[in-house]
C-alpha cells in the first residue's frame, strides 16, 4: 500500500507540486497582511493548518491510488454517516449546522465528502463502464445520481448551498468528460431546473434568497450583501494594474470587505497586486487544472483518469465561482479559493486532493 520512501521521491512530480508551494505560499502572504494589524490569530492557525494539509498531501501521495478504489464504498459510508451526524450533533453557526467538533479540532465533513464522491465516482466509472460507445443512458445514471444525490441533499439540508453547488458541479463534469449522452444531460438539466422552484420554496433560507436577490440588484441591499459585493469591486478596481502594494489596500486593512480571510482573499489580492498579481494567480490555477486533465488523458488507468477529471473539476469550480463571486458575476454563496482562503477544513480537502494527483502521476506507468 506505502511506497518506499526512496522510489517515491525518485518519482515526485515537481510540477504539481511547485504549483501546490506556489499557491499555498501567495495565500499565506495575503492572509498575512490582512490579518497581522488587527493581532488575529488566523496567520498561525493556516501555518498549522498548512503543515497538516501537507502532512495529508504526502501520505496520501505515498499509498498507491488503487488502494483508494478498495476503500471507496467504506469511505462513502463513513461519509454519509458523517453528515447525518453534523445534523443532530453539529455545530451552529451562522445559521448553518456544517460542523464537527472532534477533540481539539473543529472539521467540516461536507467539505472531505467533496473527496469522497470524486473516489465513489472512480469507483463506479472502473466498475461499470459504458454498454456502447454512444455513451452512459439516464438508466445507467441511476446509481451514481443516487449516490451523488444523497450526500448533495443532505448537505442541502444543512444548509451549504455552495458545497452542494461544487459536488453536483463535479459529478456532472466527470460525467459529460466520460461520454455522457447529451440527450440524458438535457434531460437531468431540465429535471433540476424543475426542481428549483421547490428548493427556492422549502430549502433555501432567507439569507441566501436574499444574497441571490442582492445578485440581480445589488441596489436592494445597499448596506448589507449589496454592500459586500460593491465593497469587493471596489478593492478589485482599485488596484489597478500595478496594486496598491503589500499591506496597502485601502478596502482590505481598514476592513470594509466582508469575509477577507475566507470567501473575498482575492480582492484582497487583486487591490494589494493589481491586474498583474491577479493574472498570475489566475495562471497558477491554469496550469493546475490543465495538468490534471492532460494526467487524466495520458493515464491508462480507468479509476486514476476519473480521479484526475474529479480534482481538477472540483479545483475548476471552485476558482470559477470564487472569483465569479468576489467580481460580481456570480452570487455570494460561501465557497473557497483552492489553497488560498483561510480555513482547515478547505486546506485539507485540496491537499488531500492534490495527494491523489501525485498518486497517480508518480504511479501511471506501471500498469
Amino acid at each position: 500500500m506505502f511506497e518506499p520512501e526512496g522510489r517515491f521521491y525518485l518519482r515526485i512530480d515537481w510540477t504539481l507540486l511547485l504549483l501546490i508551494i506556489s499557491i499555498t505560499g501567495l495565500g499565506l502572504l495575503n492572509l498575512y497582511s490582512t490579518s497581522v494589524s488587527f493581532s488575529a490569530p488566523l496567520f498561525t492557525q493556516q501555518i498549522y493548518w498548512i503543515f497538516l494539509g501537507f502532512s495529508a498531501f504526502f501520505i496520501t501521495a505515498t499509498i498507491d491510488y488503487r488502494f483508494y478504489d478498495r476503500a471507496a464504498n467504506l469511505l462513502y459510508i463513513l461519509g454519509i454517516i458523517s453528515l447525518v451526524a453534523v445534523l443532530v450533533l453539529g455545530r451552529m453557526f451562522f445559521g448553518s449546522r456544517r460542523w464537527l467538533n472532534i477533540g481539539p479540532l473543529v472539521i467540516q465533513p461536507s467539505e472531505l465528502m467533496k473527496i469522497i464522491i470524486i473516489l465513489t465516482m472512480a469507483h463506479y466509472v472502473n466498475a461499470s463502464p459504458p454498454k456502447n460507445d454512444e455513451g452512459r443512458s439516464l438508466k445507467e445514471l441511476a446509481v451514481p445520481a443516487f449516490l451523488v444525490g444523497l450526500p448533495a441533499l443532505l448537505i442541502l439540508i444543512q444548509p451549504d448551498l455552495g458545497t452542494m453547488m461544487i459536488i453536483l458541479l463535479v459529478f456532472f463534469s466527470i460525467m459529460f468528460l466520460l461520454k455522457l449522452r447529451v440527450r440524458s444531460l438535457l434531460t437531468l438539466a431540465a429535471s433540476a431546473l424543475v426542481l428549483l422552484p421547490l428548493i427556492w420554496t422549502f430549502v433555501l433560507q432567507e439569507y441566501q434568497k436574499s444574497r441571490i436577490l442582492v445578485f440581480l440588484d445589488p441596489a436592494s441591499d445597499p448596506t448589507g450583501d449589496g454592500w459586500h459585493i460593491r465593497q469587493s469591486m471596489f478593492a478589485i478596481g482599485s488596484g489597478q494594474f500595478f496594486g496598491k502594494g503589500f499591506m496597502a489596500g485601502t478596502q482590505s486593512q481598514y476592513q470594509f470587505l466582508p469575509a477577507q480571510w475566507s470567501d473575498f482573499p482575492f480582492a484582497v489580492w487583486a487591490e494589494e497586486w493589481g491586474f498583474l498579481g491577479a493574472v498570475l494567480l489566475c495562471s497558477l490555477y491554469f496550469v493546475l487544472v490543465a495538468w490534471a486533465l492532460r494526467m487524466a488523458v495520458t493515464t491508462r488507468d480507468r479509476f486514476a483518469s476519473t480521479i484526475c477529471l474529479g480534482v481538477g473539476a472540483m479545483f475548476f469550480w471552485h476558482t470559477i465561482i470564487n472569483m465569479g463571486m468576489v467580481m460580481g458575476l456570480l452570487p455570494i454563496v460561501g465557497v473557497t479559493l483552492p489553497l488560498f482562503s483561510h480555513g482547515g477544513s478547505s486546506m485539507l480537502t485540496f491537499m488531500v486532493s492534490a495527494g491523489l494527483l501525485m498518486s497517480v502521476s508518480s504511479r501511471r506507468y506501471q500498469l
